[in-house]
């Protein structure tokens, strides 16, 4: 995308941030209807995934589950509109906090466990505006400059949040946990390919990064998981307790233990996890590609 290309993006969002949810939402499922058509590689992908992790639903099941996911995945995308741009009032009424949030004010290190659901965003405002703690989050760059600077002033337009490069390193990340700081991880945020192990998830055997428990035990961090769910009148998201007994000293069953519960809130809503992306890439010595 070219800078002009970058500017015009930029604005065709602000404007429809001023549009009433319902229509963006509207206009989220028409668009998604059109892109599930026109783009079908990110379709087959979305499949690949979906029978690999549900090998229980037959074909017809998985299709329309894959058609849930990419509205609701161009849906989410279109609400970055309101969550980036509308007013402050705005958000704090669609982006509505439940579950065991206090505990975030405890005076430790805290890691928020965050499943790659098409809410990421939603999750992310909300506890910058609402909660009164400070928190780092990682960030891949885009490759386009307007686009990479739009976007992490977005992410932290209410000044309680902190954008670290995923290139940057992870010694900054564990100053600031040790320090007492809050971070925002991602369960397929990587640091770099040989840091990978093979764990299952569904299931399959999956190149994995073990950022969790690797922060976790370097920060002296509790892991609270934290999700995003879209809802009718905009995103919830929740709060559940702090793990216990983690991380242990064993970097597999830990990472294991990860993916499990990524698993379990995977399941309560299998249309809103993030499917379009090659999540089985990466393959052990010896097996095939999977796409």
């Amino acid at each position: 995308m070219s800078y002009l290309g970058g500017y015009l993006a930029i604005g065709f969002i602000r404007l429809l941030a001023l549009l009433p949810l319902p229509f963006i939402r509207a206009l989220g499922f028409i668009l998604a209807r059109l892109l599930y058509l026109l783009i079908p590689s990110r379709r087959k992908i979305a499949m690949k995934n979906l029978q690999l992790c549900f090998p229980e639903f037959n074909r017809q099941e998985l299709k329309k589950l894959s058609q849930e996911h990419f509205v609701y995945f161009v849906q989410a995308w279109l609400d970055r509109s309101w969550i980036w741009h509308a007013s402050p009032k705005t958000t704090k009424k669609r982006l509505r906090i439940t579950g065991d949030w206090q505990q975030i004010h405890q005076d430790h290190a805290i890691i928020l466990f965050v499943p790659h659901f098409v809410g990421l965003d939603a999750a992310g405002i909300a506890v910058t505006q609402q909660l009164p703690r400070s928190m780092v989050a990682i960030y891949t760059n885009q490759s386009n400059p307007v686009i990479d600077q739009w976007v992490l002033e977005r992410r932290a337009r209410f000044g309680n949040i902190k954008m670290m490069s995923r290139l940057a390193g992870v010694k900054e990340i564990v100053s600031a946990l040790r320090k007492g700081g809050m971070l925002a991880l991602l369960p397929d945020m990587g640091f770099g390919p040989e840091e990978c192990i093979y764990v299952p998830f569904f299931g399959v055997n999956t190149s994995t990064m073990p950022s969790l428990p690797r922060f976790a035990k370097l920060g002296k961090a509790k892991v609270v998981t934290i999700v995003s769910r879209m809802t009718s009148t905009g995103y919830d998201i929740e709060f559940l307790p702090a793990w216990d007994n983690y991380p242990t000293q064993d970097l597999y069953q830990d990472t294991l233990r990860m993916n499990h519960e990524l698993e379990a809130q995977i399941k309560t809503m299998p249309a809103q996890y993030f499917w379009v992306h090659k999540r089985f890439k990466h393959r052990p010595p010896g097996e095939p590609s999977i796409y």
